[in-house]
Protein backbone atom coordinates (compact mmCIF):
# COMPACT_ATOMS: atom_id res chain seq x y z
CA UNK A 1 0.00 0.00 0.00
CA UNK A 2 1.70 3.44 -1.06
CA UNK A 3 1.48 5.89 2.26
CA UNK A 4 -0.68 9.01 1.84
CA UNK A 5 1.41 12.67 2.49
CA UNK A 6 -1.06 14.81 2.51
CA UNK A 7 -0.29 18.95 1.07
CA UNK A 8 -2.12 21.12 3.11
CA UNK A 9 -1.00 24.63 0.87
CA UNK A 10 -4.65 25.42 0.43
CA UNK A 11 -4.92 25.38 4.06
CA UNK A 12 -3.11 28.38 4.45
CA UNK A 13 -4.64 29.77 0.82
CA UNK A 14 -7.76 30.41 2.58
CA UNK A 15 -5.91 32.29 5.54
CA UNK A 16 -4.39 34.52 2.95
CA UNK A 17 -7.01 35.48 1.00
CA UNK A 18 -8.31 36.59 3.80
CA UNK A 19 -5.34 38.21 6.40
CA UNK A 20 -2.74 38.32 4.35
CA UNK A 21 -2.88 42.17 3.31
CA UNK A 22 -5.45 43.06 6.26
CA UNK A 23 -3.29 45.70 8.10
CA UNK A 24 -3.23 43.42 11.10
CA UNK A 25 0.36 42.91 10.95
CA UNK A 26 2.82 44.50 13.33
CA UNK A 27 6.12 44.26 10.95
CA UNK A 28 6.86 44.66 7.49
CA UNK A 29 7.07 40.28 7.75
CA UNK A 30 2.93 40.19 8.16
CA UNK A 31 2.21 38.56 10.92
CA UNK A 32 -1.68 38.61 9.80
CA UNK A 33 -1.03 36.17 7.17
CA UNK A 34 1.55 34.22 10.07
CA UNK A 35 -1.25 33.99 12.67
CA UNK A 36 -4.61 34.28 10.72
CA UNK A 37 -7.23 31.47 10.75
CA UNK A 38 -7.24 28.62 9.54
CA UNK A 39 -4.03 27.52 11.63
CA UNK A 40 -1.96 25.56 9.38
CA UNK A 41 -0.10 23.82 12.24
CA UNK A 42 -3.52 22.95 13.72
CA UNK A 43 -4.13 21.58 10.11
CA UNK A 44 -0.71 19.21 9.92
CA UNK A 45 -2.35 18.11 13.49
CA UNK A 46 -5.52 17.14 12.45
CA UNK A 47 -4.20 15.55 9.36
CA UNK A 48 -1.45 13.30 11.31
CA UNK A 49 -4.65 12.41 13.41
CA UNK A 50 -5.92 11.23 10.08
CA UNK A 51 -3.28 9.28 9.42
CA UNK A 52 -1.02 10.98 6.99
CA UNK A 53 2.05 9.71 6.52
CA UNK A 54 3.71 12.96 5.66
CA UNK A 55 2.86 16.38 5.38
CA UNK A 56 3.66 18.69 2.04
CA UNK A 57 4.19 22.08 1.62
CA UNK A 58 4.97 24.22 -1.35
CA UNK A 59 7.09 27.60 0.01
CA UNK A 60 6.99 29.64 -3.19
CA UNK A 61 9.03 32.94 -4.31
CA UNK A 62 5.82 35.25 -3.95
CA UNK A 63 4.87 33.08 -0.53
CA UNK A 64 1.10 33.79 -1.49
CA UNK A 65 0.37 30.88 0.43
CA UNK A 66 2.85 29.02 3.15
CA UNK A 67 5.37 31.29 4.77
CA UNK A 68 8.52 30.81 5.73
CA UNK A 69 7.33 31.24 9.71
CA UNK A 70 4.95 27.95 8.50
CA UNK A 71 7.52 25.90 7.04
CA UNK A 72 10.05 26.65 10.43
CA UNK A 73 7.42 25.75 13.01
CA UNK A 74 6.20 22.61 10.78
CA UNK A 75 9.27 20.98 10.60
CA UNK A 76 9.63 21.67 14.04
CA UNK A 77 6.45 20.50 15.54
CA UNK A 78 5.64 17.75 12.89
CA UNK A 79 5.60 13.83 13.85
CA UNK A 80 5.65 12.75 10.16
CA UNK A 81 7.73 13.32 7.38
CA UNK A 82 7.68 16.57 5.99
CA UNK A 83 7.89 16.88 2.16
CA UNK A 84 9.19 20.69 1.07
CA UNK A 85 8.01 21.17 -2.54
CA UNK A 86 10.67 24.45 -3.79
CA UNK A 87 11.89 26.05 -6.74
CA UNK A 88 15.41 25.07 -8.03
CA UNK A 89 16.24 28.64 -7.09
CA UNK A 90 19.48 29.70 -4.73
CA UNK A 91 17.07 31.04 -2.55
CA UNK A 92 15.23 28.03 -2.14
CA UNK A 93 18.20 25.76 -1.89
CA UNK A 94 19.23 27.55 1.32
CA UNK A 95 16.01 27.52 2.75
CA UNK A 96 15.80 23.63 2.40
CA UNK A 97 19.36 23.41 3.72
CA UNK A 98 18.35 25.02 6.68
CA UNK A 99 15.13 23.70 7.27
CA UNK A 100 16.45 20.06 6.44
CA UNK A 101 13.22 18.91 5.36
CA UNK A 102 12.89 14.81 4.82
CA UNK A 103 12.54 15.32 1.54
CA UNK A 104 12.94 18.56 -0.54
CA UNK A 105 11.13 18.44 -3.91
CA UNK A 106 12.09 20.51 -6.68
CA UNK A 107 9.10 21.78 -9.07
CA UNK A 108 8.74 23.80 -12.20
CA UNK A 109 7.21 27.16 -10.58
CA UNK A 110 5.71 30.19 -12.29
CA UNK A 111 4.27 33.61 -10.76
CA UNK A 112 0.13 33.36 -12.64
CA UNK A 113 -0.14 29.45 -11.73
CA UNK A 114 -2.79 28.64 -9.46
CA UNK A 115 -0.91 25.75 -8.65
CA UNK A 116 2.23 23.35 -10.28
CA UNK A 117 1.56 23.02 -14.12
CA UNK A 118 3.31 20.08 -15.63
CA UNK A 119 6.49 18.29 -14.39
CA UNK A 120 9.94 19.91 -14.09
CA UNK A 121 12.42 19.78 -17.23
CA UNK A 122 14.63 17.70 -16.07
CA UNK A 123 17.02 17.18 -18.98
CA UNK A 124 16.85 20.47 -20.13
CA UNK A 125 18.64 22.04 -16.78
CA UNK A 126 20.36 18.80 -15.63
CA UNK A 127 23.85 20.70 -15.31
CA UNK A 128 22.17 23.45 -13.09
CA UNK A 129 19.92 20.72 -11.07
CA UNK A 130 22.61 18.18 -10.34
CA UNK A 131 24.38 20.79 -8.65
CA UNK A 132 21.67 21.95 -6.70
CA UNK A 133 20.60 17.86 -5.61
CA UNK A 134 23.82 17.41 -4.38
CA UNK A 135 23.65 20.76 -2.37
CA UNK A 136 20.57 19.20 -0.98
CA UNK A 137 21.92 15.88 -0.68
CA UNK A 138 24.85 17.09 1.76
CA UNK A 139 22.60 18.50 4.39
CA UNK A 140 21.01 15.27 4.40
CA UNK A 141 17.52 15.67 2.30
CA UNK A 142 16.37 13.27 0.03
CA UNK A 143 15.99 14.83 -2.99
CA UNK A 144 12.71 14.38 -5.75
CA UNK A 145 12.09 15.61 -8.88
CA UNK A 146 8.24 16.32 -10.23
CA UNK A 147 8.14 15.15 -13.75
CA UNK A 148 5.99 14.03 -16.56
CA UNK A 149 5.81 10.58 -17.43
CA UNK A 150 8.46 10.66 -19.60
CA UNK A 151 11.09 8.38 -20.18
CA UNK A 152 13.77 10.87 -21.65
CA UNK A 153 13.19 12.99 -17.61
CA UNK A 154 13.54 9.55 -15.82
CA UNK A 155 16.77 9.37 -16.99
CA UNK A 156 17.87 12.65 -16.73
CA UNK A 157 16.65 12.61 -13.22
CA UNK A 158 18.95 9.19 -12.84
CA UNK A 159 21.95 11.20 -14.05
CA UNK A 160 21.25 14.29 -12.08
CA UNK A 161 20.88 12.16 -8.67
CA UNK A 162 17.92 12.33 -7.32
CA UNK A 163 16.57 9.75 -5.12
CA UNK A 164 12.87 10.05 -6.01
CA UNK A 165 10.65 10.43 -9.20
CA UNK A 166 7.36 11.95 -8.52
CA UNK A 167 4.69 11.36 -11.54
CA UNK A 168 2.44 13.99 -12.48
CA UNK A 169 -0.64 12.48 -13.14
CA UNK A 170 -2.37 15.87 -14.08
CA UNK A 171 -3.14 13.93 -17.57
CA UNK A 172 -4.26 11.26 -16.02
CA UNK A 173 -6.63 12.31 -14.38
CA UNK A 174 -8.08 15.46 -16.70
CA UNK A 175 -8.95 12.27 -18.93
CA UNK A 176 -10.62 9.84 -16.24
CA UNK A 177 -12.89 13.06 -15.47
CA UNK A 178 -13.55 13.31 -19.05
CA UNK A 179 -14.07 10.19 -19.95
CA UNK A 180 -15.93 9.19 -16.58
CA UNK A 181 -13.48 6.78 -15.22
CA UNK A 182 -14.26 4.01 -18.26
CA UNK A 183 -10.84 2.77 -19.30
CA UNK A 184 -12.78 1.43 -22.10
CA UNK A 185 -11.38 4.98 -23.08
CA UNK A 186 -8.07 5.03 -25.37
CA UNK A 187 -6.67 8.22 -23.86
CA UNK A 188 -7.26 7.34 -20.70
CA UNK A 189 -6.25 3.74 -20.61
CA UNK A 190 -2.79 5.23 -22.54
CA UNK A 191 -2.35 7.90 -19.66
CA UNK A 192 -2.84 5.27 -17.20
CA UNK A 193 -0.26 3.13 -19.15
CA UNK A 194 1.98 5.82 -18.85
CA UNK A 195 2.27 6.31 -15.76
CA UNK A 196 2.73 2.61 -14.92
CA UNK A 197 5.64 2.79 -17.41
CA UNK A 198 7.65 5.44 -16.12
CA UNK A 199 7.12 4.37 -12.67
CA UNK A 200 8.59 0.82 -13.82
CA UNK A 201 11.49 2.99 -15.50
CA UNK A 202 11.27 4.58 -12.14
CA UNK A 203 12.14 1.18 -9.92
CA UNK A 204 14.40 -0.12 -12.67
CA UNK A 205 16.92 2.82 -12.04
CA UNK A 206 17.09 2.42 -8.65
CA UNK A 207 14.59 5.46 -7.65
CA UNK A 208 11.77 5.87 -5.56
CA UNK A 209 8.43 6.04 -7.28
CA UNK A 210 5.67 8.70 -5.97
CA UNK A 211 2.51 9.94 -7.79
CA UNK A 212 0.83 13.43 -7.36
CA UNK A 213 -1.34 15.94 -8.66
CA UNK A 214 -4.91 16.48 -9.05
CA UNK A 215 -5.35 12.72 -7.38
CA UNK A 216 -9.22 12.33 -5.81
CA UNK A 217 -11.45 9.90 -3.93
CA UNK A 218 -12.74 8.32 -7.25
CA UNK A 219 -9.31 8.41 -9.61
CA UNK A 220 -6.87 7.42 -6.88
CA UNK A 221 -7.37 3.17 -7.25
CA UNK A 222 -5.78 2.93 -10.47
CA UNK A 223 -2.60 5.00 -9.46
CA UNK A 224 -2.31 3.30 -6.00
CA UNK A 225 -2.48 0.05 -7.32
CA UNK A 226 0.68 0.23 -9.87
CA UNK A 227 3.40 -2.45 -8.48
CA UNK A 228 5.86 -0.66 -6.33
CA UNK A 229 4.93 2.91 -5.81
CA UNK A 230 5.78 4.46 -2.59
CA UNK A 231 4.00 7.30 -2.03
CA UNK A 232 1.10 9.35 -3.23
CA UNK A 233 0.85 13.31 -2.82
CA UNK A 234 -2.55 14.53 -2.53
CA UNK A 235 -3.91 17.78 -1.40
CA UNK A 236 -6.94 19.64 -3.31
CA UNK A 237 -8.86 16.79 -2.85
CA UNK A 238 -8.52 15.95 0.61
CA UNK A 239 -8.80 19.89 1.55
CA UNK A 240 -11.92 20.42 -0.25
CA UNK A 241 -13.73 16.92 1.52
CA UNK A 242 -12.22 18.70 5.10
CA UNK A 243 -14.75 21.31 4.17
CA UNK A 244 -17.59 18.82 4.60
CA UNK A 245 -16.47 16.89 7.19
CA UNK A 246 -13.04 17.61 8.89
CA UNK A 247 -9.69 17.34 7.88
CA UNK A 248 -9.05 14.74 9.92
CA UNK A 249 -11.92 12.49 8.47
CA UNK A 250 -10.81 14.02 4.95
CA UNK A 251 -7.36 12.35 5.47
CA UNK A 252 -8.57 8.86 7.19
CA UNK A 253 -11.26 8.49 4.10
CA UNK A 254 -8.61 8.78 1.66
CA UNK A 255 -6.07 6.57 3.69
CA UNK A 256 -9.07 3.81 3.48
CA UNK A 257 -9.18 3.78 -0.15
CA UNK A 258 -5.44 3.18 0.05
CA UNK A 259 -6.16 0.45 2.50
CA UNK A 260 -8.56 -1.43 -0.02
CA UNK A 261 -7.01 -0.37 -3.22
CA UNK A 262 -5.85 -3.77 -3.33
CA UNK A 263 -8.97 -5.78 -3.54
CA UNK A 264 -10.66 -3.43 -5.79
CA UNK A 265 -8.19 -0.15 -7.42
CA UNK A 266 -11.87 1.51 -9.02
CA UNK A 267 -13.63 1.42 -4.94
CA UNK A 268 -14.71 5.38 -4.23
CA UNK A 269 -15.95 6.12 -0.61
CA UNK A 270 -18.93 6.05 0.64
Amino acid sequence: MPQLCVNIDHVASLRQARYRDSGLSATPAGLGGDFGEPDLIRAMHEAELGGADGITIHLREDRRHVTDRDASLLRQLARVRVNLEMGATDEMAAIACALRPHTAMIVPEGRREVTTEGGLDVAGNLEALTGTVAGLKLAGCVVSAFIDADLHQVEAARKAGFHVCEIHTGPYAAHFLRAGGDFLDDRLATELERVAIAGGAIRAAGMRFNAGHALNYTNVGPIASMPGIAELHIGHAIVSRAIYVGLREAVRDMKQILVRHEDDPFETPD
